[in-house]
């Protein structure tokens, strides 16, 4: 016979434990993305190919596909630019260090340094690992990867997703792009027509690969995305798709989009070209609350071709 005190204490935790239980199945929490993504996989389930790993959206998408007990695959140009994009503690990762985050320091990680524009290069990403999604995040100046890196390197990796059966590719392109002209803020209409046109030609060129009916890549199921201005800072777990004028996103809310669209099997923007963004306010004034004018500055100092105000990667 247990005592009247330890009776007590094994009633009152029942009664807590039914309690608790009540309140999770009659008010279930709504989960962020990124932790609703984690949250639906406790195993690896695949291996997912990144290009443009080493860029600041790129490397965001790297973290959280770790994160999520997922594999990935990276074609970088420099494999010494392939740095974690912010501390995290749980997988041992600091800001800017290549300790945990890369093949030598982590298993679940496989790099191929090497050239886009090269297709022995895209598809040594591919071949004998399994891959099941591909995220794009191509970019840089252009006076170091030309002015049509996006299209050609495009082409390359959906003839290597052809040619290893892979399916489900996610690209990022910008606001601006296709039909989303009307989305931009003015004061980007006006780089984009100028300063930014040849950037934004290859981008057009780059979403026609998959949206025009006879593109090489029309029969993959593919969601682009089309960022506002991008932003540092961890994941907010708030990603609107819109159809009004785009605003801020954080690179790591686009990165959790852009594996959420290559891992759910029920992922609602497949084949289709959207604009998103965060919870941060709307238009080129909060852009500008993050990127500093002192940046703008510098960075419409350079020649045209070089500038990235609107950090595209």
């Amino acid at each position: 016979m247990l005592c009247p005190n330890l009776s007590m204490v094994l009633l009152v935790a029942t009664v807590l434990s039914v309690t608790a239980f009540r309140r999770m199945t009659v008010h279930p929490r709504v989960l962020p993305l990124a932790l609703a993504a984690r949250a639906r996989r406790s195993v690896p389930q695949c291996t997912i190919a990144v290009f443009g790993a080493s860029g600041r959206t790129g490397s965001e998408v790297v973290l959280q596909a770790l994160e999520r007990g997922e594999e990935v695959s990276c074609l970088v140009r420099d494999s010494t630019r392939l740095k974690s994009p912010r501390d995290h503690t749980e997988m041992g990762l600091r800001k800017d260090s290549m300790i945990n985050f890369s093949p030598t320091t982590n298993d679940k990680m496989l790099t191929k340094q090497g050239d886009v524009l090269k297709q022995a290069d895209v598809d040594a990403v591919f071949e004998g690992k399994d891959v099941t999604g591909v995220v794009v995040v191509l970019g840089g100046k252009t006076r170091e990867v030309g002015v049509t890196l996006c299209q050609d390197g495009t082409k390359n990796i959906i003839a290597a997703c052809n040619k290893y059966g892979v399916k489900r590719i996610s690209i990022v392109t910008s606001v601006g792009v296709g039909d989303s002209m009307h989305q931009a803020p003015w004061t980007f209409k006006i780089l984009m027509r100028t300063m930014m046109q040849k950037i934004m030609d290859d981008k057009n060129v780059q979403e026609d690969l998959f949206l025009k009916a006879d593109g090489p890549g029309a029969d993959l199921e593919f969601s682009i995305a089309r960022p506002g201005g991008l932003k540092f800072g961890p994941p907010s777990g708030i990603v609107n798709v819109i159809d009004g004028e785009a605003g801020a996103i954080a690179r790591a809310d686009l990165a959790s989009f852009c594996l959420d669209a290559v891992l759910d099997p029920d992922f609602k923007y497949l084949r289709k070209a959207v604009c998103i963004s965060s919870d941060m306010g709307s238009g080129f004034g909060s852009l500008m609350s993050d990127k500093t004018m002192s940046r703008m500055g510098q960075e419409l100092a350079r020649p045209l071709e070089d500038a990235d105000p609107f950090g595209f990667r």
